[in-house]
């Protein structure tokens, strides 16, 4: 189902794909090319416990989590274009500051500064895919996205290496910096306001309180919604620990970056073949599939863990299996959140874009903490947050998995009301 706006039609749907990936890259980018330089970080701040190096991650997604929940609302009232134009450009500034940090408090400052700026490219960018397609056509479109999304982390922790081999570490924020700014301008010079006129809704506390209470209120929604941040937390997890894992226990040195270049070509692969079948499979059938083989497949990996050094093909083969699953969870369960809150989208993902990356970042700095020269807590990780997002899902179909009906319609009480 295609809603296209008036507003919305001056710009081709390939090029609407291509910048909406642009803008969601941006967070990928602020996060993976940081991996490589972690070290080099830690040694020039002075930071002198290893682990305490993913709190850089962590900095940003917390700035990135709650931030949201301030451009949603915004993003419902003023339009989708300026609150984004204005995000972006504190995250150029955040980023541009942070090369010249003093000490690591700065840079955690700088960091999560530069992540609040973020926030608008993960709250408005799910709403401007909403403002212009509902139902499966939103799934296939988010699966797109995710396909562009995932080449970032294929070439950021290589490009990262490359730009530590040609400079110090400044250098990957100034990278950033600068991608931003471009990104920045083709928002600015093409991208169209799609909330149309009549759908904003004003900026009062009863108008913010109701839109809250119509996404917190829809068991189904905030159920996903809490289902995509368990998986979420997973994949953080992994993240701020892949430096560690690849370099530490495989001992891969400068082919680190090729081994996570792997794992998310794979993701890349399952986006788009998720694009191309959840119209015809359904994204109920696809996303509960997922998630069943993800939760089985992560036990299994736990189990094998506990048994003592897993190798490194051993490794691969578990982790391949589960975030191909990935590509096939989140574009789907994202929209399956979104669907039924169509009239508050920018609040709906603030709400659930608050959720997904503050409590899953939280997460996976937990997993991440108990890092030991081991793979269990990766795979202890994985096994719980999985089991924890089927549960969710459980609770938003109650019960009943595979369903085999067409994706619900936009029938919240605020798209009622204005019928």
């Amino acid at each position: 189902m295609t809603v296209t706006s008036p507003q919305a039609r001056d710009v081709s749907r390939p090029e609407f794909i291509a910048l909406i990936a642009g803008l969601m890259a941006l967070n990928a980018m602020a996060i993976d090319i940081m991996l490589p330089a972690l070290p080099y970080m830690g040694e020039a701040l002075g930071v002198l416990t290893e682990n305490d190096r993913h709190y850089v991650l962590t900095a940003y997604m917390i700035g990135f989590g709650l931030a949201q929940i301030a451009f949603g609302p915004l993003s419902d009232r003023f339009g989708r274009k300026i609150p984004l134009v204005i995000g972006m450009s504190i995250y150029v500034i955040a980023a541009f500051a942070a090369a010249f940090s003093p000490n690591f408090t700065t840079l955690l400052v700088l960091r999560m500064i530069q992540g609040m700026g973020a926030a608008s490219t993960r709250v408005i960018s799910t709403s401007l895919v909403r403002d212009r397609f509902g139902g499966r056509a939103m799934a296939e479109v988010m699966s797109l996205v995710f396909m562009v999304f995932m080449i970032v982390p294929v070439i950021a922790p290589a490009l990262g290496q490359v730009l530590l081999l040609t400079g110090p570490w400044e250098y990957i924020f100034f990278f950033m910096a600068g991608l931003g700014f471009i990104i920045t301008v083709w928002t600015w010079t093409r991208l169209p306001e799609t909330l149309a006129p009549e759908n904003r809704r004003a900026l009062r506390p009863a108008i913010i309180i109701e839109s809250f209470r119509l996404v917190f209120s829809n068991r189904m929604a905030f159920s996903y919604g809490l289902s995509a941040m368990f998986v979420f937390g997973a994949l953080f997890g992994f993240i701020s620990t892949a430096q560690q894992i690849y370099v530490d226990i495989y001992d891969l040195g400068a082919l680190f970056p090729l081994a996570f270049a792997l794992i998310a070509s794979l993701m890349a692969v399952s986006s788009y073949t998720n694009s191309r079948i959840v119209r015809r499979i359904g994204m109920r059938r696809l996303s509960h599939g997922a998630m069943l083989v993800f939760t089985a497949m992560s036990g299994l990996w736990f189990l094998v863990s506990l048994t003592g050094f897993m190798p490194l093909w051993l490794f691969f083969c578990f982790l391949a299996v589960i975030m191909f699953m990935f590509g096939w969870i989140m574009a789907n369960i994202n929209s399956l959140a979104m669907e039924p809150l169509g009239k508050v989208a920018g609040t709906a993902s603030a709400v659930f874009g608050l959720i997904q990356t503050v409590g899953g970042a939280l997460m996976g700095t937990i997993i991440g903490q108990f890092f030991n020269g081991t793979i269990v807590p990766i795979a202890a990780g994985y096994f719980v947050l999985g089991a924890l997002a089927l549960g969710c899902i459980l609770v938003a179909e109650k019960g009943k998995l595979f369903g085999v009906g067409e994706e619900y319609r936009d029938e919240s009480p605020a798209a009622l009301a204005g019928h």
